[in-house]
């Protein structure tokens, strides 16, 4: 009698490990890489953290060259009017596709979205296209965010489908307009682009601009837009890249 493992032709019987072993290396898995175990003390994880903030759609680069963002997708209504050009508003909407979100164009200049549309599968990938009044009902939610474009000239009409709980809408306005300071007043963000002398100033009232903000908006070039919260300024070139030029063409104030 023996004492101990059991053997084989004098050999000791692999264990139960070996044996394992030995099954994913005759092909019944695989092994995988040994590393080390990662731990943490108790005391160390006041110290980990996730970082939060600084995502969403970039829309260009600030003064220092650093990536400027745009943060659309919020659990609370966020309203941004921008006063520019209709390429503008073609990029950040393209842009916010890019990140997940759905994009429903209300317009009435549908001719000047097709080509968009149809880049982009003809509105089943993305972006929709809606008359003025149109836009139905988007089931925004955390999972499938919403961008609303309003593109409705100087004066467009109050929205069917207003901002919400992860949905935000974006108002194109060509120029200041007797509608503006309504606008102006229930956005978050606001963006300006290149404008008259006279409507700077209007403007640089509605918003509280330092003068030499104001000074500066009449000479923005094509690309530039300066966008402003209640507390902050920022000037923000938004720079295309190929896929945008082959499909928008270059930066311009005018449509």
């Amino acid at each position: 009698m023996t004492t101990g493992a059991a053997t084989t032709a004098g050999r000791p019987e692999p264990s139960a490990g070996r044996r394992a072993v030995g099954a994913l290396r005759s092909g019944f898995g695989l092994i995988g890489p040994r590393h080390g175990r990662h731990s943490s003390t108790v005391e160390q994880l006041a110290s980990l953290a996730l970082p939060i903030g600084d995502d969403g759609v970039v829309i260009g680069v600030d003064a220092e060259g650093r990536p400027a963002v745009l943060g659309l997708n919020r659990p609370t209504p966020y309203d941004v009017v921008l006063i520019g050009g209709l390429w503008t508003a073609q990029v950040l909407a393209l842009r916010a596709a890019a990140t997940g979100a759905r994009v429903a164009v209300e317009t009435g200049r549908p001719q000047a979205w097709a080509q968009m549309v149809h880049a982009m599968g003809g509105g089943q990938n993305g972006l929709a296209v809606y008359e003025v009044g149109r836009v139905p009902p988007q089931g925004a939610s955390a999972g499938t965010p919403v961008l609303v474009v309003r593109d409705c000239g100087m004066r467009p009409p109050r929205g069917r489908v207003a901002s919400g709980p992860w949905q935000a809408v974006l108002t194109l306005l060509p120029y200041l307009s007797p509608v503006a300071p309504r606008l102006i007043r229930q956005a978050r963000l606001v963006g300006v682009q290149r404008i008259s002398p006279d409507e700077a100033a209007e403007l640089g009232r509605a918003l509280t601009l330092p003068r030499e903000n104001v000074e500066a908006l009449p000479t923005l070039v094509d690309g530039f837009t300066l966008w402003c919260t209640d507390r902050d300024r920022q000037y923000v070139m938004t720079q295309p890249t190929d896929a945008e030029i082959g499909l928008l063409g270059r930066p311009r104030r005018m449509d």
